[in-house]
Order: C-alpha cells, then structure tokens, then sequence
C-alpha cells in the first residue's frame, strides 16, 4: 500500500524521486518476500526472524500484483528499473493458479484444498484488466474473465457483504491458520439473508 502512495505522488508532480521510491520498495519486498520457484509472495517476512514461514495466501499476492500493474501503469518508459519490474510481473502472473469459469481462488494459493476466497479473485480480476498487463504479454488481456465470472458467481448478503470473503489475516505460522480464518458474514450468525448470484 505504501507502494502504492509513492506512485500516485510521482503521477501528480512529476518527480522522479517518487518513482524512485516506488520501484525501491517493490524491489526489496520481492527480494526477501517473492519465491521465484513458485512465482509468488509469501504472506509476510518480519526483519530479525529466522524463520519465515512461506504460505501463499490469496489476498497478500492480490495486492502485491495490483501494485506491480499500477505502478507500471504510471512510471516512466524511460526509467532504469522498468525492466525489473515488469520481469517481477511475468513471473509474478505465471505463479497464479488458472481459474475455472465461475469458481473463486483457493485461501492459500497452492493448496486446493484451502476454501475459496472472493476478494482475492476479485483484486486478481481487477489488476489483470490494468492498462499495463501488456508490458507482460498480451495473451493476459483475457485471463480475468474466469476470475471476474467466478467472483460474480458469488452472493451477496442483505447487508451488501460478498460471500467467501476471509475477515482477515494476521501473520500465520502453520496451514491450519489460514484453513480456518472465518468468511464474512459468518454462517453461524443466521441473520444474514443472501441474494442469488449477479447474472453473467
């Protein structure tokens, strides 16, 4: 998210010290977050542990992929690092798990038998559809229509909340963490009233 900031104040000033910061942060956190053999990041990485356990949970790499697409959609051609992180993005994409048409992404990506997760599928979509995604290549210009079908597949709640949402992650150390975060709205409340999908 800091990314993020850095890159929306380089394209309202202009300063390349912006960009700069930018493309700095996006290059450390890969350097000790992003497995190259998997093609993703791992949920979180804490300076001064030894161990830094690796799951791959769904809306961390949501968020790392749409970081990538935007910054991109806004440094300059002519930037010295453009290179490298339009290489983190390919490998990035290539690590990503295929959709099924109408089905959302695991709650830990390489584990398919972790519960399905909506608002990763949802960012995934998002970020695939950004101006930039041809840096990588432009066959990806049709891979967020499974992700987009599969988050519309989901309910909504009365209270306009999307079904298959985790409530949220804190920094797990073993799969059962990840397997057993609570969706929102939880079923165990039975006030919640959900409508059927949105059409396709």
């Amino acid at each position: 998210m800091s990314v993020l900031r850095s890159r929306r104040w380089g394209s309202l000033t202009g300063e390349r010290r912006y960009y700069d910061d930018a493309v700095k942060q996006v290059l450390q956190f890969s350097r000790r977050m992003f497995n190259r053999g998997q093609g993703l990041f791992m949920h979180g990485w804490v300076q001064g542990w030894k161990v830094h356990p690796e799951f791959a949970g769904p809306r961390a790499n949501g968020w790392a992929l749409m970081t990538l697409v935007e910054l991109l959609d806004v440094l300059p051609d002519d930037h010295p690092d453009r290179a490298a992180v339009v290489d983190l993005l390919r490998a990035h994409v290539a690590g990503w798990p295929r959709a099924s048409p109408g089905r959302a992404l695991a709650q830990l990506l390489d584990r398919e038998d972790s519960y399905l997760e909506t608002s990763a599928t949802a960012i995934y979509a998002y970020a695939m559809a950004g101006r930039s995604i041809g840096a990588g290549s432009t066959r990806w210009r049709t891979a967020p229509r499974p992700y987009w079908r599969g988050t519309r597949s989901r309910r909504r709640s009365t209270r306009g909340q999307v079904e298959g949402t985790c409530v949220g992650n804190g920094h797990g150390f073993e799969p059962a963490f990840y397997y057993h975060r609570p969706t929102s709205p939880s079923p165990r409340t039975g006030t919640d009233r959900f409508s059927s999908p949105a059409p396709r």
